[in-house]
């Protein structure tokens, strides 16, 4: 064990150790010193061929015949009838090759080296005194300087600043946090003072989650890669076997060494594995979340997009543009609208945050019972808020002016929200929601890239989805769902054949963005949608889905390019073997560099915009 370690260790100067050894082989032949040249290519031969044997009997250890199983035996072979340049020459290749993709690995996570690099260590009490982050406890009050680093989720309670959120959203511009708003782990305040309340540490933190989803991702397996794992498989045992009939058919011992180092899939077992990483280290560069190869092989496939609207395809910023109130006083409407905002505050939509928003200061009161309607809205002891079909389920019956202000609202493109009391209504709120200024333009992108078809599903009124979905050019809207009912659409669609990819931000989405073949959450959007989607859009912008859909088209694109190539090199080395064009030492060379081409091929996508 000690040995193995040690051997480990320093696998990389032995590598180079042997490749100075060849060199000085060919020193002295060129000046003619014959012993120093046979000399320098049994020792580079060792140096190189232990490291490759001990992996091998490390496999056969775990019962698998591995591609360094197949080199150990042709090194062996050669080194037994002489042949020392081949066995020099195919182990320094080999292993050269072996720390090329390591190189390559290493250079494709350096997104998740960066953001490991970038993780807070220490954090400052209000007192002033520094702690190590291990040491923070939910509640404690931090306080965090100009120029320093948020070390945990925490709620600002005192100060304002402009904090730098790049590490968590992939947007660079500076965002004003004041009293009240949420700031998050690993972010830089580049300006101001805050006093936050802690609330997330370590591994719990969206900087924490960011880390092990790309992490888990990069070492998830698309479908490729579990093809040639099932294919390595079998076809290393069987060139083991081809080599073994063909020497006991010719009894060409060299022949069938050869065979064994050529047929090595050395270029087929790294390229998908290699573009996979690659693909997934440049999505978290660039603010998507894409967990693992299999998600990236689905939604390369995807041809229809399924929308939520508010929060999605709208910004989720609603404000109240206007309201009618009806059989209310001066002296009555202060009272019901304290009530209104005691009940909304409970509730994270933003509609609700709208109108607590709207209303301002207020007195919060005791109220008894309270309860939410999925996809209507909420109630309390002789008070419900919410959309028409709430009032329609408990028999309240519109005016017929109270209709006509109502569809008024909804023609224009906002949403309402109708408040009733004692079976009477009392108050239409209508909230207008901005539309994500990206969205536009992102939507075409998408639509020139393959998407065939776009829906929006809302739990909103037809008429507001409507108006949004005309600005938009969505193909079809369905409207005032409730969340099984989107999700059931979900699986209708998948019947028909569809791959479908649901874009939402909420917790009503989770069942949609479950049953969808790729569900895909607004960064902005609740912990629960964030975790049971496949894609995150961590700056939750459009932007950040065309390039998603762009980078997994690519990058499995360049995962079939490259076993197009590591075939295609086995092909042309067998062929070139049996119609005698190629040694040991030569194919070894071109087997070499055929990882090298597909390595390369890969590093493109670290480069993808």
């Amino acid at each position: 064990m000690r040995f193995q370690r040690f051997i480990q260790k320093n696998s990389t100067k032995m590598m180079w150790s042997s490749a100075s050894l060849i060199a000085l082989a060919f020193v002295g032949r060129g000046v003619q010193v014959e012993e120093l040249s046979l000399l320098g290519m049994i020792l580079a031969s060792v140096l190189g061929a232990v490291p490759v044997l001990i992996h091998a009997v490390q496999a056969l250890r775990a019962r698998v015949i591995s591609i360094e199983l197949l080199v150990s035996i042709a090194v062996i072979g050669a080194f037994v009838i002489g042949e020392f340049d081949e066995s020099a020459i195919v182990t320094f290749l080999f292993t050269f090759g072996s720390f090329l993709e390591k190189w390559t690995l290493s250079k494709t996570r350096s997104s998740i080296k960066n953001l490991t690099q970038m993780a807070p260590t220490t954090a400052t009490l209000a007192s002033g005194e520094s702690i190590d982050i291990d040491e923070v406890e939910i509640g404690a009050t931090l306080l965090v300087k100009t120029g320093g680093q948020i070390p945990v989720d925490a709620s600002v309670i005192k100060g304002s600043g402009y904090v730098n959120e790049a590490s968590i959203t992939g947007e660079s511009r500076s965002i004003k946090k004041n009293s009240g708003d949420k700031v998050f782990a690993g972010t830089m305040l580049e300006n101001g003072s805050l006093y936050i309340l802690a609330e997330k540490m370590g591994e719990d933190t969206t900087f924490g989650k960011i880390i092990a989803l790309v992490e888990e991702a990069q070492d998830a397996k698309s479908p490729a890669e579990k093809f040639i794992d099932r294919f390595a498989k079998y076809y290393t045992p069987a060139v083991l076997i081809l080599a073994l009939l063909i020497f006991m058919v010719t009894r060409n011992f060299q022949l069938a060494i050869t065979i064994l180092v050529l047929g090595c899939p050395g270029a087929l077992v790294i390229g998908a594995p290699v573009s996979n990483v690659a693909g997934i280290g440049n999505g978290a560069k660039h603010g998507v979340l894409i967990k693992g190869g299999d998600v990236m092989h689905t939604f390369s496939k995807i041809d229809t997009l399924v929308f939520d609207k508010t929060g999605t395809l709208t910004l989720g910023n609603a404000e109240v543009v206007a309201v009618k109130t009806y059989g209310l006083t001066d002296k009555t409407l202060p009272a019901l609208t304290d009530r209104i905002a005691t009940v909304e505050s409970q509730s994270d939509h933003p509609l609700a945050r709208a109108i607590v928003r709207f209303i301002g200061n207020f007195n919060a009161v005791s109220t008894d019972e309270i309860s939410v309607i999925k996809g209507q809205g909420i109630s309390a002891t002789n008070l419900l808020i919410g959309n028409e079909k709430l009032l329609t389920e408990n028999n309240i019956v519109l005016t017929e002016e109270q209709r006509e202000n109502l569809f008024k609202f909804q023609a224009q493109g906002a949403s309402t929200v109708l408040v009733a009391v004692d079976d009477q209504l009392k108050i239409i709120y209508a909230i207008a929601d901005e539309i994500r200024p990206e969205a536009l333009s992102a939507l075409t992108r998408l639509r020139q890239q393959g998407i065939s078809r776009m829906i929006m599903l809302t739990g909103d009124n037809a008429a507001t989805a409507q108006v949004v979905a005309r600005q938009l050019g969505i193909d079809e809207v369905q409207a005032e769902l409730l969340p099984e009912q989107k999700a059931a659409i979900i699986q209708t669609l998948k019947q028909e054949g569809r791959k479908i990819a649901f874009i939402g931000d909420g917790i009503n989405d989770s069942p949609s963005l479950a049953s969808a073949d790729i569900g895909i959450a607004m960064g902005s959007g609740t912990d629960v949608a964030v975790d049971v989607s496949d894609i995150v859009l961590m700056n939750s912008s459009f932007t950040e889905l065309v390039h998603a859909y762009g980078l997994t088209r690519t990058t499995v694109r360049n995962m079939t390019e490259n076993i197009i190539i590591a075939v295609a090199v086995v092909f042309f080395l067998l062929t070139g073997l049996v119609l005698g064009g190629v040694t040991m030492a030569s194919g070894m060379f071109v087997h070499e560099a055929s990882i090298l081409v597909v390595i390369l091929n890969a590093m493109r996508l670290i480069r993808y915009q």
